[in-house]
């Protein structure tokens, strides 16, 4: 098992699992996170952080659609390993559904 991250990230962005995680395991892209989920060490400490409550464990009917995504993702943009400024915009996207379509697949700034 490993936690991925899913739809409810894009365009929130927070970063408060980035703080947590014991094995640097997030990737940032432009507007979401991702997990390596061979990095993962399912610790599950993540999980109660996010605002946006976008991390699931992969076991979830949810968490198993974004693991691919989550896999491939976190070979191509940088490590993330400590907190960054969310989007000005975050709280507004922070509960809308059907972001999926929003996602971008351009890397972030560590």
């Amino acid at each position: 098992m490993t936690y991925v991250v899913t739809e409810n990230c894009i365009k929130c962005k927070y970063m408060d699992c980035v703080e947590v995680c014991p094995v640097d395991c997030f990737y940032v892209g432009e507007n979401m996170l991702v997990i390596h989920p061979d990095e993962c060490i399912d610790c599950g400490v993540c999980e109660p952080e996010c605002p946006a409550e976008a991390i699931v464990p992969d076991s979830d009917e949810k968490g198993a659609e974004w693991l691919e995504l989550n896999r491939d993702f976190s070979t191509q943009w940088p490590n993330i390993t400590r907190k960054g400024e969310a989007p000005a915009d975050a709280d507004e996207w922070k509960d809308k559904p059907g972001k999926k379509a929003l996602f971008s697949a351009e890397p972030g700034k560590a």
